[in-house]
């Protein structure tokens, strides 16, 4: 019975740490780091907004719309240089009582847990900095059973199907979406 055990404490040890994760502005220095994310259908094909083919859409996007966003955040690991993204749009028609969050994460970072606590920090500080925020709701495809996941680790609710209710990049025929969310009044 010993040496099992001693397998399996040698087998702990060999497992890396979870990574550190921060959150940051991102801004156009963080160009070609974007682009290992933005221009890799991987990440963006289940995102609406088209893939960034070079460095020049990267900056634009970049300069059009991350940096005039109400809160977009790049998502670092270990201190290092952004991974991902992830973003919080509050809905204008509703006096921002609502909003959606979004993310994306580099292919090569996957399955450690990233998004997931990039996630739980944003829920943990964005109801204190958009007063007024009372419900933070992620919609995605139904077949992106990974971000499905990653919702559920960060605490987020199903709430269900939204039938017919998203279209592809290209405009393609709406497809089926889940629905989850986070209330403020969910916090630990």
């Amino acid at each position: 019975m010993e040496p099992a055990a001693a397998d399996g404490d040698a087998r702990r040890a060999e497992e890396p740490a979870p990574p550190l994760v921060s959150l940051r502005p991102l801004g156009l220095d963080d160009t070609d780091d974007f682009m290992a994310w933005a221009s890799d259908d991987r990440v963006m094909r289940y995102l609406k907004r088209p893939l960034c083919a070079n460095r020049e859409q990267a900056v634009a996007q970049i300069r059009d719309t991350v940096l005039g966003h109400p809160w977009f955040r790049a998502v670092c690991v270990d201190g290092g240089h952004p991974v991902g993204q992830v973003s919080v749009w509050p809905y204008a028609d509703d006096g921002g009582r609502r909003a959606n969050i979004g993310y994306a994460l580099a292919h090569d970072h996957w399955g450690r847990g990233i998004v997931a606590a990039a996630i739980k920090m944003v829920v943990g500080r964005v109801f204190d900095e958009l007063p007024g925020l009372e419900r933070l709701e992620a919609v995605t495809d139904v077949e992106n059973v990974r971000s499905q996941r990653v919702l559920e680790k960060a605490g987020f609710h199903n709430e269900g199907i939204l039938r017919s209710y998203i279209a592809g990049r290209a405009g393609g025929k709406a497809k089926d979406a889940v629905i989850y969310s986070f209330l403020s009044s969910d916090r630990a």
